[in-house]
């Protein structure tokens, strides 16, 4: 019996994606903007109540390269965090999972370490890194290796003893089987924490930026809020709230060329 080739591009075993790409994003965000405007002037809300888009956007424009420069600092600090906290946490998993008694040890320090405010956390990460990119970046850190970290060893324990056997069988020693067989099986899971581990990230150099800083999001969140600038601070949370979208799409595109079997997105 004949049977139907793949479409072109389609990888088999692959999960079916969702379809979102840059084009859907950019509708569903002009339709929330012209909703959001509509609203605004329709129902008399007042400007220092909640702003219309056009006038954060004309802010925006105004500011745009003091906000830029804010944007690429904050940036930076995050993803600095980021690929740290990804280093730390792949390791981590990857120790626990060869070795249960250290896993039994520090596990449990690691989920009682995300219980601490990050408040508190960064307070002390300050105390001894100063105000420099150095403590932003570590406090993005601390909020995204954990998961990471998680993810990698619960995907590495998903490898069956089966399949171990198997390579073992021809040969294969511990290192490859963890680059053939265990990275690859648990990086869909890696990349699931990754996609969290990101916005984590850019929370925590805000955070961080909350502390002592001359530039970044935080700090223009801040300013705005101590001086009443409405329109400056919705400008600030929308440059986050798309910086945080465009390095979740980094992350979604990497696993696409990187984990290209198991893409979720």
């Amino acid at each position: 019996m004949a049977t139907t080739p793949p479409a072109t591009g389609a990888v088999p075993g692959a999960a079916p994606s969702t379809g979102w790409n840059a084009a859907t994003l950019l509708v569903a965000l002009g339709a929330v903007m012209l909703t959001w405007e509509l609203a605004v002037r329709l129902l008399g809300v007042s400007p220092d109540k909640l702003p219309a888009p056009s006038a954060v956007l004309a802010t925006i424009w105004t500011g745009r390269v003091a906000l830029a420069g804010a944007v690429g600092t904050t940036l930076y600090e995050a993803v600095l965090g980021l690929l740290a906290g990804i280093t730390f946490g792949t390791l981590s998993g990857i120790a626990f999972s060869r070795f249960r008694l250290l896993e039994r040890m520090v596990l449990p320090y690691f989920v009682a370490s995300q219980a601490v405010p990050i408040i508190a956390f960064g307070a002390i990460i300050i105390m001894w890194f100063g105000n420099g990119v150095a403590s932003k970046a570590m406090i993005a850190f601390y909020l995204s290796f954990f998961p990471v970290a998680v993810n990698t060893l619960g995907g590495i324990r998903r490898v069956s003893e089966e399949e171990i056997g198997l390579l073992r069988t021809f040969g294969a020693g511990t290192l490859t089987l963890l680059w053939k067989l265990q990275l690859p099986t648990a990086l869909p899971s890696i990349f699931t924490a990754i996609r969290l581990g990101a916005g984590l990230a850019l929370v925590g150099a805000i955070v961080g930026e909350w502390f002592g800083s001359s530039r970044g999001l935080g700090v223009v969140l801040l300013t705005a809020m101590f001086d009443n600038q409405v329109e400056q601070l919705w400008a600030g949370i929308l440059l986050t709230g798309l910086t945080g979208t465009a390095l979740f799409a980094l992350v979604v595109f990497l696993q696409k060329k990187i984990a290209w079997w198991h893409a979720e997105v």
